[in-house]
């Protein structure tokens, strides 16, 4: 267990030799104590039936965020998928946040949890690890809710996220409101407000369409099971980016469902994807 608030210097021993950190911590932008999970590289020589890569030289460890859906938290990936032993040997640390069901968003009537994500988690996460600040060693991935949060992060804040994964995301929010298997468009007012998002940065098809004015373009995966609810939301998704030409999205879909078996083998492919630098 971190303890937050002893010196930079005993963290980064301490990180080193802790593969897998819980973290506690406050935060002023939600204005409560909230929480991360987070794997760090670690080389290991003797430990059997593992193989593990610290990173290259002194430089600071490349970084995924990695969003939990709906219902879940920042536990969950390292609960339902093996996760830790994927990144092993990559030299890949992996901040996983918890947002409860804020949809990544500055809520009408709640928390402000797309600050917290792309300003202060960040920031937070640097200022307790060795992590990297450059553009292109910062990534984002997420399943269900989380696709959503990663494709916003990145569509919304292209100076700070080079490549986003999302499996089976929620990509077409403005219809997802109305159509929603779950909970009732009045649940979403709470985040949204009663305005309809269509045509706003809530929207990632609207993002998808002023995405010609960015000057660099992040890099995207999609995948969705056919047998998913969300498949058709990824299908529109889809077809927005094939009208407006956004070149940088790789798409991937096959039989599957919204289940963590599909989620567990297909965030293997991501991090196959993710342009992690050599060894």
């Amino acid at each position: 267990m971190l303890v937050v608030g002893v010196p930079f210097a005993y963290i980064k021993e301490v990180t080193y030799k802790m593969a897998l950190i819980q973290c506690k911590f406050y935060s002023e932008v939600l204005k409560l104590s909230t929480s991360m999970t987070v794997i760090l590289p670690q080389q290991t020589r003797s430990q059997i039936g593992m193989e593990g890569r610290v990173g290259i030289g002194d430089s600071k460890h490349q970084t995924l965020y990695l969003l939990h859906g709906y219902t879940d938290d920042d536990s969950i990936w390292t609960r339902r998928t093996s996760i830790e032993r994927y990144v092993a040997p990559l030299g890949l640390a992996v901040v996983m946040p918890n947002v409860h069901k804020s949809f990544y968003t500055d809520m009408k009537y709640g928390d402000k949890y797309w600050t917290f994500l792309t300003e202060e988690l960040p920031m937070l996460a640097r200022s307790f690890f060795p992590l990297s600040e450059k553009r292109e060693d910062n990534f984002v991935a997420g399943l269900s809710m989380g696709g959503y949060g990663a494709f916003k992060w990145a569509l919304r804040c292209p100076d700070q996220i080079s490549a986003a994964a999302s499996l089976s995301g929620a990509l077409d929010m403005a219809g997802h409101i109305q159509r929603s298997p779950v909970e009732p468009p009045e649940f979403f007012h709470l985040i949204y407000g009663e305005e309809d998002i269509a045509g706003t940065p809530e929207d990632l098809l609207w993002l998808v369409e002023q995405s010609g004015r960015m000057k660099e373009k992040p890099a995207l995966y999609q995948c969705c099971g056919t047998e998913d609810f969300l498949y058709e939301d990824n299908q529109a998704f889809r077809r927005k980016c094939e009208e407006f030409g956004y070149g940088a999205l790789t798409y991937q879909e096959g039989p599957g469902g919204h289940v963590w078996e599909y989620w567990d083998e297909h965030i293997q492919n991501v991090l196959q994807w993710l342009p992690l630098r050599k060894a």
